[in-house]
């Protein structure tokens, strides 16, 4: 699945884009979920509730209000690991693609050697990085959560809830899958908690501190669990 968002004012060129998308990613036999944007700043708001919902974003340059480049680095701020790429009708603007980390440029009128070039190499990054994300699925979607986003997970019964710097997501799972499935940068502290160990913060008592949250250690799980915090901690 490759998660896609569309940026540009006009609802033409959005149109005409998607269609190339959808078509070559068919052939590819490639699954993708697209997102329109009209504007810098409707992009920006929807991202601050949706992190880590796109994987690649198309981003018109020449857009009124917030352009294309101010809107990439307002989101390169806020993550390393999203896919950029403008799409122009100018030159100018190729070599400050540098400062964000731009995937590539896409010169208007699209054309389908150019958009099949980027979504090669956009696939390839995701497959480089898949080591590097959690997955998880709820009925709000497939989310890609980078790991060294993730402070903890917490279990109740058969909900898992993911804690990272900016959000919380819930889904169902057992906590030793989810375990295997993130390694071992995280610790087991307690039958109910699996923590990122590099995230704690100190440990007090029979407690990890991660930002203002104190989560208990059990007796079982406190040998492990502070051998690999303090592994962390000195790295």
């Amino acid at each position: 699945m490759l998660r896609i968002g569309i940026c540009d004012d006009s609802a033409e060129a959005r149109l005409g884009l998607r269609a190339m998308l959808e078509r070559l990613l068919d052939k590819r036999a490639v699954e993708c979920q697209i997102y329109e944007f009209s504007s810098g700043e409707g992009l920006l708001g929807w991202m601050e509730k949706h992190t880590g919902e796109i994987d690649l974003v198309f981003l018109d340059i020449e857009m009124g209000g917030l352009n294309g480049m101010e809107a990439a680095k307002a989101l390169r701020e806020r993550s390393d690991a999203l896919q950029l790429v403008f799409v122009t009708g100018y030159t100018d603007f190729v070599f400050d693609g540098y400062a964000v980390g731009a995937l590539g440029y896409v010169m208007k009128p699209p054309q389908p050697e150019q958009i099949g070039d980027v979504l090669t190499r956009a696939l390839a990054a995701q497959f480089n990085e898949a080591d590097k994300v959690f997955l998880c699925r709820n009925t709000d979607g497939l989310f890609r959560i980078p790991k060294k986003s993730i402070r903890y997970f917490y279990s109740d019964r058969r909900q898992v809830t993911c804690v990272t710097d900016t959000r919380r997501l819930t889904f169902y799972a057992r906590l030793d899958d989810v375990a295997e499935a993130v390694g071992a940068a995280f610790v087991r502290i307690h039958q109910r908690y699996l923590v990122r160990a590099g995230a704690v913060d100190r440990v007090e008592g029979g407690t990890v501190v991660i930002g203002e949250e104190k989560l208990p250690i059990s007796r079982s799980c406190q040998p492990t669990a502070l051998a690999a915090i303090a592994r962390a901690m000195l790295e």
